[in-house]
């Protein structure tokens, strides 16, 4: 995290939607250490469904492709209309994505500086 200023982040509410679990616990741990306020990680749209109506967060951050093979598409779409800025993660080369839905898109890998980066972007001003 060299050179990034961990206060650009504190106090956000951020939802994490990640079905590998050493993924999402590496992604909770570095939020964490920039006093992010996160819920998650969750595998499913439903858990990130439960998780928003009980945290009511600033950012999601959802990688498109869930547990089982359900893809994040229509919990992207509700997480958006919801007012909820959505980072979303992936490995796929090309994301198809009605315009505007996605305040920022990581293709995997992506470094802990990029997602910071990111989700400073898409929160200034909100917390």
């Amino acid at each position: 995290m060299t050179g990034f200023p961990k206060h650009g982040c504190k106090g956000l509410r951020v939802i994490l939607v990640e079905d590998s679990w050493h993924v999402g616990f590496g992604l909770r741990n570095l939020l964490l250490a920039c006093e992010v306020n996160v819920a998650g990680p969750v595998a499913t749209a439903a858990e990130a469904e439960r998780l928003t109506s009980e945290h009511v967060p600033n950012v999601a951050i959802v990688d498109l492709n869930l547990r089982g093979g359900e893809a994040a598409y229509e919990l992207i779409d509700r997480l958006h209309e919801q007012g909820v800025r959505v980072i979303v993660m992936t490995g796929y080369s090309q994301v198809e994505l009605a315009q505007g839905k996605a305040a920022a898109i990581l293709h995997k890998p992506f470094s802990d500086e990029q997602l910071l980066a990111a989700l400073h972007q898409v929160t200034k001003g909100t917390a």
